[in-house]
């Protein structure tokens, strides 16, 4: 499904200023218009961009995952290897090197799955998401804080994320996809 862009929809931007901003987080205030010609500011907040994997064993059959604590949302769930890019480094060096950072595993392969922005509306931090087929341990971790990463049946994946115990988006756009593209099997728990 094909949509023309209209630029009479579009909200236009007059200018952005920072009123926070940290090596994490920028906070800002833009003055933009919208479409019904009403001009007042919107709040902006941006966030270094993320990398995130699904890593799947040689075999296809487990994911890669930690249950760690989330101080934020004081949650516990299910996560992927993921982190921030560094300035200048391209999001699949950023995924591979959070894998072994965080893990000890380095992947076989590396696929780009896609990109998505979680909050579009009011956030600027677009989360690029891999998906690795296999992986070689070469060494600890070197992350310690990250959570103690496990390989979980992909066949178990569906019932944590319906009861809630995913909760990074990330981690369910990853997920949910690789769900989608491997088939009823891997959704449904049958062989």
């Amino acid at each position: 499904m094909t949509r023309q862009q209209d630029d009479a929809d579009r909200w236009v931007v007059h200018g952005e200023r920072p009123i926070y901003e940290n090596e994490w987080v920028t906070v800002g205030l833009a003055d933009i218009s919208v479409p019904s010609g009403e001009r007042f500011e919107h709040h902006t907040v941006t966030l270094p961009p993320a990398a995130m994997t699904v890593v799947l064993d040689d075999a296809g059959h487990n994911v890669l995952m930690a249950y760690r604590h989330r101080f934020v949302s004081d949650r516990w769930n299910w996560e992927l290897p993921a982190g921030l890019i560094e300035t200048g480094e391209a999001p699949a060096d950023a995924a591979a090197r959070e894998i072994e950072e965080e893990t000890g595993y380095r992947a076989r392969t590396l696929e780009h799955l896609l990109t998505f922005e979680p909050m579009i509306g009011t956030v600027r931090c677009p989360h690029h998401v891999f998906l690795a087929r296999g992986a070689e341990r070469v060494a600890e971790a070197t992350e310690v804080n990250e959570g103690v990463f496990e390989w979980v049946p992909l066949l178990d994946v569906a019932d944590l994320i319906a009861k809630g115990r995913v909760s990074s988006s990330g981690a369910l756009v990853g997920l949910l996809h690789v769900l989608a593209i491997s088939g009823p099997a891997a959704r449904s728990g049958a062989e």
